[in-house]
């Protein structure tokens, strides 16, 4: 456990202090606010409901089962089970970008969250896959860049997003989806 625990700060610091440059520096938190993205999702969910009908409701509410499912497990569950620091209250050596936060550092929601979502609209459309996973390690990778999350947080949170949402596409396919498509 130590040897992983030394690996994981070794590569925050990589991420965070090594890697850290003036671009990143103004870009990285732009990226990790999720405030800046609640406008393209207004866009995706009323985009998918007028261009896909039927489809595309179906779709919405998978996208918030998934997120929704992601974030109670993350949040309420996980976190409070290992009840981890994040880096910002527990590493001296830091290049802090936004403010730290209350919350407990493993798994990310952040990166749960939004696997999870490119797990769903990779699904659906499957020639845009590299562009759904693309953003999704994005802000997974700015969880660390700035600070707030070691490494192992953001993959944590990335296979739970990953395993959730994997699990609604197979119980919606299993129970749902040919009776949609007939």
């Amino acid at each position: 456990m130590e040897l992983f625990q030394s690996l994981d700060i070794y590569f925050f610091k990589i991420i965070n202090i090594s890697l850290a440059n003036p671009f990143f520096d103004w870009l990285m938190p732009i990226i990790t606010n999720q405030h800046n993205w609640n406008p393209i999702y207004i866009f995706l969910i009323l985009f998918l409901i007028v261009k896909y009908k039927k489809k595309g409701v179906i779709i919405v509410l998978l996208l918030i089962i998934a997120v929704g499912l992601t974030d109670l497990v993350s949040s309420h569950i996980i976190k409070e089970i290992f009840q981890r620091l994040r880096p910002c209250w527990t590493q001296k050596e830091i290049h802090l970008l936004v403010p730290c936060g209350a919350g407990k550092s493993f798994p990310s929601s952040h990166a749960a969250n939004n696997f999870a979502l490119a797990y769903i609209l990779s699904y659906f459309f499957k020639q845009n896959k590299w562009i759904f996973y693309i953003l999704a390690v994005l802000v997974a990778y700015s969880r660390v860049a700035v600070g707030v999350h070691y490494p192992s947080d953001v993959i944590g949170g990335a296979l739970l997003g990953l395993f959730i949402s994997y699990s609604i596409i197979h119980f919606f396919k299993k129970y749902f989806a040919k009776k949609i498509n007939n």
